[in-house]
């Protein structure tokens, strides 16, 4: 698809629909803008939600981290003989 976009005063470019559509590109989705040879290049950015742990939460992790190497330097039960 190609298409002419105009770029404003404040630097705003729309992407008209057909394009958007034909891209998946929807509302405040997040584009990448790089120059390469040919020109300039947009293409979705991939997002991922971080998540910022409380003081709480840190503490429960390490609880649990501290419970699993406990229960990992036990020996493993004694396996029964089998009669032949």
């Amino acid at each position: 698809m190609k298409t002419t976009i105009t770029v404003t005063s404040r630097g705003v470019v729309t992407l008209p629909l057909g394009l958007r559509k034909a891209l998946g590109i929807k509302a405040d989705d997040t584009l990448i803008a790089e120059t390469t040879a040919d020109g300039l290049l947009l293409r979705p950015a991939v997002t991922l939600p971080v998540e910022i742990y409380t003081d709480r939460r840190v503490r429960e992790f390490d609880e649990a981290e501290a419970q699993l190497a406990q229960a990992m330097r036990r020996p493993p039960p004694a396996r029964r003989k089998r009669r032949a």
